[in-house]
């Protein structure tokens, strides 16, 4: 079955880096375009990035553009979005999401931007 593992968030300073993962199974991870989305406390979730499935066009919230980078290794199965610049309203649970026949998504890392 479909499953998607995010993991690499954590506490982070204003200006600081951080770098999620997605880790994927149970499809054929190279044939599916991916995306990243978050969800802040009290808000509805949001796209952030997404990206084709061979990886050759990405597109970006404007929230984030310039900022963040979504990129994918499809020998590694796993999907990553490097986020630098970071800035309090980035505070977060971040998904990523797959649609095959229906959406998945994983179960989101929490991503907390505060001094």
């Amino acid at each position: 079955q479909v499953q998607l593992v995010e993991s690499g968030g954590g506490l982070v300073q204003p200006g600081g880096s951080l770098r999620l993962s997605c880790a994927a199974s149970g499809f054929t991870f190279s044939s599916y375009a991916m995306s990243w989305y978050r969800q802040a406390p009290g808000k509805e979730r949001e796209l952030v990035a997404a990206i084709t499935s061979v990886g050759d066009s990405t597109n970006y919230a404007d929230a984030i553009k310039g900022r963040f980078t979504i990129s994918r290794d499809n020998a590694k199965n796993t999907l990553y979005l490097q986020m630098n610049s970071l800035k309090p309203e980035d505070t977060a649970v971040y998904y990523c999401r797959v649609v095959r026949l229906r959406v998945y998504w994983g179960q989101g890392t929490q991503v907390t931007v505060s001094s």
